[in-house]
């Protein structure tokens, strides 16, 4: 992106029996200083949006034409089929690959340059495996995609939570913590902090796995064996990182205090924390990734799609974020 250019985002809205597709209606109400281009099918996000009553000019879609601003009213478009129709509230095998088609093209135009940074909508993982697709969520897909090492961190104003796990089992989570897989997450979330975030040397919470970081080995182990060393070691080397910290206090204020990052151990360690404080505004950041990718804090919403109610905070949240990363790395190579 040159500077003083339009950045371009690919917008994927995800389960089309979601909330997804009239979020993207909805977003397209307000003007923004990006062209967003929705990788999806047309007649899907007419159909939500005379559902809502609002008004929608779908344009199309030039990989080879410079950026433009978007309009309200408007959102580019990049055609992706449904594969069966897809009313709202309903789950359907059959458009698991649309789905996935979806992600794969968006994808493509970020690696190839066309777009910026890659913005998506919720999908249902459920579903996606229903129809016989190994899938465990976004960003485990899109790393297959881009050879990236993801690591996913969640963020809302005043908290970023990174995963050192994702999306397993918590009976799999110990065995999956070993010492060379905690220290790439560990590796990825600070340069990426140092690179996308501008913190020059950040000040990283590490939380321990059991209750009471393991109460000196008398409820586990881990923190003994595998994760004090690694926090050790990697002091050694000058990075500030605190751990490991029970998890119960490492939220408190004071512990927050000057923090650029939690690093929790699994999804639902530290993930409710940061959903409490700022669910509807929260990001989800997929860091380690060549292409700069966002997304929203929330699931598809089945109840509440073709309903007028979504809110679409989140989403704006995503595609605000987006376009910060996006200026951040444009002015760091200048």
């Amino acid at each position: 992106m040159n500077a003083g250019s339009v950045p371009r985002l690919a917008l994927t809205p995800g389960e089309p029996g979601g909330i997804g597709p009239e979020l993207c209606v909805q977003i397209a109400q307000r003007a923004w200083p990006a062209e967003l281009v929705a990788f999806a099918d047309p007649d899907l996000l007419a159909a939500r949006a005379a559902l809502l009553g609002l008004p929608l000019t779908l344009l199309p879609y030039d990989p080879g034409a410079a950026p433009r601003a978007q309009r309200a009213g408007t959102l580019t478009i990049a055609p992706v089929p449904l594969c069966a129709p897809a009313p709202p509230g309903r789950l359907d095998p059959a458009n698991a690959a649309y789905v996935l088609d979806t992600l794969r093209q968006a994808t493509a135009a970020c690696r190839d340059g066309a777009a910026a940074a890659l913005v998506t909508g919720p999908v249902h993982k459920g579903v996606i495996n229903d129809a016989g697709i190994a899938f465990s969520g976004h960003t485990e897909f899109l790393a297959g995609l881009t050879g990236g090492q993801p690591v996913m961190m969640l963020a809302c104003p005043g908290l970023r939570v990174a995963l050192a796990t994702t999306h397993l089992p918590l009976a799999a989570v110990p065995r999956a913590l070993d010492a060379a897989t905690l220290e790439r997450i560990i590796r990825v979330l600070v340069t990426d902090l140092v690179t996308r975030f501008g913190r020059p040397r950040p000040h990283v919470l590490v939380c321990g796995l059991n209750p009471h970081a393991g109460e000196g080995g008398h409820l586990g182990r881990e923190e003994i064996e595998v994760i004090t060393p690694l926090l050790e070691r990697l002091r050694g080397e000058g990075m500030d990182l605190v751990g490991p910290l029970p998890a119960d206090t490492a939220f408190t204020p004071s512990a927050l205090a000057g923090a650029d990052a939690v690093l929790a151990m699994y999804h639902d360690q530290g993930l409710p924390v940061l959903k409490h404080l700022g669910f509807g505004r929260a990001v989800n950041i997929t860091l380690g990734l060549p292409i700069v990718r966002t997304s929203v804090d929330h699931g598809t919403a089945l109840d509440l799609a073709g309903s007028g109610r979504a809110d679409p905070g989140s989403l704006q949240a995503a595609i605000e974020t987006a376009l910060e990363l996006v200026a951040a790395a444009a002015a760091a190579r200048t």
